[in-house]
């Protein structure tokens, strides 16, 4: 077991007012990183993705993987913040926090007075964290401010959805939830700024994290492009470095790139061809590109003979970086990626030991990652009320009575 309190962030009290993806794989980011997370949830239901599959399963109990990957290391408080007492506590414990993450609907907490501007003016010192589909910060908000978004609106306006796929083919998402992945380590970074600029200052601030924005920064190659050439890129027709994508061999794929002529040289070399090094139809990136009809059989022809790792081997032994095309079985079974410690085994006590992605980078002077299981709905109710913020055990109870509060096993 790691030793939480050597981790960057020990000492340091994440509130949670988040669900789904972005607001849990940024807490969840820093609870890595030796925060303390409190998870705030809904009696009764808690986070929405404890409900989507799949799920480990034992009896009629059951657990959702995508809450099992997104939640270790937190604690879970039920909590009705539509209650007034269920606020009153909110307040307490925000008085407490260093940062609260919020990936709610927009104005959701400012409706009923939990909004930032309330609780940093309780907390001067807090930083709050918003995740939102298009920004929320004043002087920044634009007309679609207030709307709801979920990841793949993200990835279609910032302009990837239209370069994802083949040029016959319909505009494609990529992995499931990449827009709120990249989002939540975005704002994860924000946090660190702001925690940063705090011990300069003293003072807490907003840090207004929109999915938008975020796929817009990923995909800034774009910018450049239109920018400075007037070119929109486009799906499946590369205009300016090729090869560059999956080619099949006897067994597989393998992923190549070829970003110069030095290493279409060193690939024109492996393939037997040097004829093509000089070659006017393959002297340059958009030449290349304009006769990929012409080139793609030569490569593809010569990979067909080859194993998968024979490929990579070959290929990488002079110079041109390639990779194979993985599944998750060969993730699962790469040694590099098990001597990475990619693999972090998660430990539940009642449906067994699963593995998760580890979250980057290492560092070399603090210790390996906590790697306590994801909460029961309301598993530290009781603790965080009644061991942080001064409840006795019968207030809690009366209060579980009253809905306010869910506690373990309820």
């Amino acid at each position: 077991m790691a030793n939480d309190t050597q981790r960057p962030l020990s000492g340091i009290r994440v509130v949670g007012l988040e669900q789904y993806m972005a607001g849990p794989y940024c807490t969840l980011l820093l609870a890595d990183a030796g925060a303390e997370v409190i998870k705030i949830e809904r009696p009764g239901s808690g986070d929405p993705r404890r409900q989507m599959p799949p799920f480990a399963t034992k009896g009629e109990r059951r657990k959702a993987a995508g809450f099992m990957g997104y939640n270790r290391n937190k604690k879970s408080l039920a909590l009705d913040l539509r209650s007034g007492e269920g606020q009153e506590i909110f307040r307490k414990l925000v008085r407490t926090a260093d940062v609260v993450v919020e990936n709610l609907r927009p104005g959701a907490t400012g409706k009923i007075g939990l909004g930032h501007k309330e609780m940093r003016a309780l907390n001067p010192r807090l930083v709050w964290a918003i995740i939102s589909g298009f920004g929320q910060l004043e002087g920044y908000r634009g007309p679609y401010s207030d709307r709801p978004a979920f990841d793949i609106v993200g990835e279609a306006m910032s302009g990837i959805m239209h370069q994802v796929g083949f040029a016959d083919k319909p505009p494609s998402w990529t992995i499931y939830g990449m827009a709120d992945i990249y989002s939540g380590l975005a704002t994860a970074y924000g946090v660190m700024q702001a925690l940063f600029l705090r011990e300069r200052t003293g003072q807490g601030q907003l840090v207004d994290s929109a999915i938008l924005d975020n796929m817009l920064g990923l995909n800034e190659a774009m910018f450049a492009l239109y920018s400075v050439s007037g070119q929109v890129p486009e799906r499946g027709k590369p205009r300016n470095l090729w090869p560059r994508g999956a080619f099949e061999t006897r067994d597989g794929y393998v992923a190549l790139n070829v970003p110069d002529n030095i290493i279409w040289s060193r690939l024109c070399k492996a393939m037997g061809r040097e004829d093509l090094i000089e070659d006017e139809r393959a002297l340059s990136g958009t030449a290349r590109s304009a006769n990929v009809e012409f080139l793609q059989p030569v490569i593809e022809g010569w990979l067909a003979a080859l194993g998968r790792d024979e490929a990579v081997d070959t290929l990488n032994a002079i110079g041109v970086p390639c990779g194979p095309v993985y599944t998750a079985e060969d993730v699962f079974a790469d040694p590099h990626v098990k001597a990475r410690g990619m693999i972090m085994p998660i430990a539940d006590p009642e449906f067994g030991t699963f593995g998760f992605a580890r979250s980057t980078p290492h560092l070399s002077s603090a210790p390996e990652l906590p790697a306590n299981p994801a909460p029961d709905l309301g598993q530290h109710t009781r603790e965080i009320l009644e061991g942080l913020l001064g409840y006795t055990s019968k207030d809690v109870d009366h209060l579980a009575a009253d809905g306010v509060v869910q506690t373990d096993g309820a």
